[in-house]
C-alpha cells in the first residue's frame, strides 16, 4: 500500500472516523473508505486536504520519510509553480517528456500538460517519480522549496 495505512493511523490516533474525515474533504464517508483501503486512488487535492488537517507531509504519507512534520510547508497549490518543478526536474535528469510519459505509462500530451500547470499530476505519477528519482513529493507540489529536506526512503523493490 501507497498511503492508505497511513491515512487510517493519522485519522485514529485522532480519535476520529472516517465520516469525520469524509465531512472535512466534504465527501462522502464511502469515498473516504475507498481511499483508505486505496480501492480508488485518492486525488491529490485531497490527500494534500488531509495532509494539511493532520500537518503532515506528503512524503511522510507516502512512507519516503519518518519525519511528520515541515514547519516551512505552503499549503497552496500553485499549478504552474509544479508544471516549473516537474519541467526542471525532468530537465535535470537528462529526459525528453516522451521518456518521462513512457516511464509513467501515459502519452507526452498529457505529460506537457502537467509541466504546462495545466492539470495537476496523478497520485500514482507523482508516487512513481518520488520514488525512483529519490526526490520530495512536497518539493515537485511546490509545498517546500527544498527537494530532499527530508530523509527519502527508497522502496524496496
Amino acid at each position: 500500500m501507497i498511503y492508505g495505512e497511513k491515512l487510517k493511523y493519522l485519522r485514529e490516533e485522532k480519535e476520529l472516523n472516517q465520516y469525520d474525515i469524509s465531512k472535512i474533504l466534504g465527501l462522502n464517508k464511502k469515498v473516504y473508505g475507498q481511499y483508505e483501503r486505496e480501492y480508488v486512488t485518492i486525488p491529490l487535492k485531497h490527500l494534500v486536504k488531509v495532509c494539511d488537517y493532520f500537518d503532515v507531509t506528503i512524503d511522510y504519507v507516502f512512507n519516503f520519510s519518518d519525519i511528520k512534520q515541515n514547519k516551512k510547508i505552503i499549503k497552496e497549490i500553485d499549478l504552474i509553480k509544479v508544471g516549473e518543478r516537474l519541467k526542471n526536474f525532468r530537465k535535470d535528469n537528462n529526459l525528453t517528456q516522451k521518456e518521462m510519459a513512457s516511464f509513467l505509462n501515459i502519452d507526452q500530451p498529457t505529460w506537457s500538460i502537467y509541466e504546462a500547470g495545466k492539470s495537476l499530476i496523478g497520485t500514482p505519477f507523482l508516487y512513481m517519480i518520488c520514488s525512483k528519482y529519490n526526490i520530495s513529493a512536497d518539493y515537485l507540489l511546490g509545498r517546500t522549496d527544498e527537494p530532499k529536506n527530508i530523509n527519502i526512503k527508497k522502496e524496496s523493490s
